[in-house]
């Protein structure tokens, strides 16, 4: 074994922590931090396990206020989507108004 280590041995990969030479460090955060931007706003991000953690997270994102003009819109574009797949499948209508 004590031959062969030197070939089977992994090797580590080697860390590179470059700083700029007219980069101030102080007061700011890491600029090569890869994070999006909007991570601080978004729910879904924290780690909840479990069926009723989840559930439970669900709702409090359905209680929370959003764009009103967002939902109207999303209603218009579902009522139409809803329309034309009834289009498609030649849905008769009539049935639900009386003679």
């Amino acid at each position: 074994m004590g031959m062969f280590s030197k070939i089977t041995r992994l090797q580590k990969n080697r860390q590179f922590d470059y700083n700029p030479r007219f980069y101030d460090n102080k007061d700011k955060a890491n600029p090569y931090k890869i994070e999006p931007k909007f991570d601080q706003f978004r729910s879904t991000l924290q780690t909840s396990r479990g069926l009723k953690n989840k559930i439970n997270s669900a709702f409090d994102d359905t209680k929370r206020k959003g764009d009103r003009n967002i939902k109207i819109r999303m209603a218009v574009i579902l009522a139409i989507l809803v329309f034309v797949f009834l289009f498609i499948i030649d849905f008769d209508l009539s049935i639900f108004f009386s003679k």
